[in-house]
Formats: structure tokens, C-alpha cells, sequence
């Protein structure tokens, strides 16, 4: 889905957001339309709209507002009407220090970030609600876990980076196999001691 990237380090298979693309982004239908290209591949707006239970007319509108910042293509595939749409890229990062200062785009981005939280919660439910019906090594592969670690903004930025650099080495290593499945790897980083926020010492240094 979406991360924000503590590399910063371009990609063909990943778009940077600006001002400008994360207050498209943020609107429920449109996050849900990148999502659904993502995961399901090139689709019309017909068939978006009977997927996410909405009408074509409103799909088209908000695909073209996608499209409008790069976060979504016409692949030039489709016959007549029938625009054949795919995601711009597999993934879009941030940093929320891009958008400090900014109150529409700080707006935008607290919104899009809770929605990305109420989706993993619902993903999450529907595992656990079909998660019996499937092999018990897909059971024990699967599952949540948490920890905690004391550590500086630096030291986490790392932490971060190592745990990206490992989920892209596994990004593709099940591809041509039948047995394979795609499976969602989320991570949450936030404080435990929310009562004590640390100095901001970054305006000093930058005097």
C-alpha cells in the first residue's frame, strides 16, 4: 500500500508524494481505486465500480484526478470508452516533514494515514475471520507480533531501512510458483510514552 520510506531512494516501482498528490490521494474512494489497481492488476472503471460498489460515472472522475498527479495510467490498452487504467507504481512513500507548515496537506495526511490504520484493521478481520479454512503452515506463517525498543529517531530510521531492505528481497522470490500467495507485511512504528514527548532539538542544531 503505502509507507513512509525512510531511504528516500527513487524508484520505477514507487512515487514520492507532494503537496499536490497526497491531497488527491486522500479522498476514500481514490485510495481504495489505487489500492484495488494495485493488487488486482490494469481494470476499466466498470469494473472498479462493481468491485468497490460504486457507480462508473464517479470512478472515471476520480481515476482522472489520479491520473492528474501520476498516481494512476491509462495504458492506452482500452477499446472506445472502456479506458483501460493501471497504478503509476507499486508503492508511494512520504516523509511527514514534507508537509510541516502545510495545514491543508498536514490535514490531508492524518487523514490518509488513519484510513491506511482502519484498512489494516478490517484486512486483518478478515483473515481472522477465513484464516481456519487455509493449510495450518499458511496459519503458523501468518500471524501478528510486537516488541518494543529503546531507541533514538536515528537509530529507528535504521531500524526501518533494515526491515524495508528485507521485505524487498522477498518482494518477488515466490514469483512462477502455484504455491505462492501474496501476503501483506504492515509495520507501525509510534511511541509507548506518549505523556513525554523529547525536546525538539532539531531547530537548535539547524541555528
Amino acid at each position: 500500500m503505502a509507507a513512509p520510506d525512510p531511504t528516500h531512494t527513487p524508484s520505477e516501482d514507487s512515487v514520492w508524494l507532494t503537496p499536490e498528490s497526497l491531497r488527491v490521494l486522500a479522498h476514500p474512494l481514490r485510495s481504495r481505486l489505487l489500492s484495488a489497481l494495485r493488487r488486482h492488476g490494469p481494470s476499466t472503471a466498470t469494473d472498479l465500480a462493481t468491485l468497490l460498489g460504486t457507480n462508473s460515472g464517479a470512478t472515471s472522475y476520480h481515476l482522472r484526478k489520479l491520473e492528474s498527479v501520476g498516481l494512476v495510467q491509462d495504458t492506452g490498452e482500452g477499446e472506445g470508452k472502456r479506458r483501460l487504467w493501471r497504478a503509476g507504481s507499486e508503492y508511494h512513500a512520504w516523509h511527514p516533514s514534507d508537509f510541516e507548515g502545510d495545514e491543508d496537506s498536514e490535514t490531508a495526511l492524518n487523514w490518509l494515514t488513519r484510513d491506511y490504520a482502519r484498512h489494516f484493521s478490517e484486512q486483518y478481520d478478515r483473515w481472522l475471520d477465513v484464516s481456519t479454512t487455509w493449510p495450518t503452515a499458511w496459519q503458523d506463517a501468518c500471524g501478528s507480533s510486537d516488541a518494543s525498543v529503546l531507541v533514538t529517531p536515528e537509530a529507528l530510521e535504521s531500524l526501518r531501512e533494515e526491515m524495508w531492505d528485507l521485505i524487498e528481497r522477498y518482494r518477488r522470490v515466490g514469483q512462477g510458483n502455484p504455491q505462492a500467495r501474496r501476503i501483506a507485511v504492515y509495520a507501525f512504528a509510534y511511541p509507548l510514552d506518549l505523556d513525554r514527548p523529547p525536546a525538539d532539538t532539531s531547530r537548535e542544531t539547524s541555528r
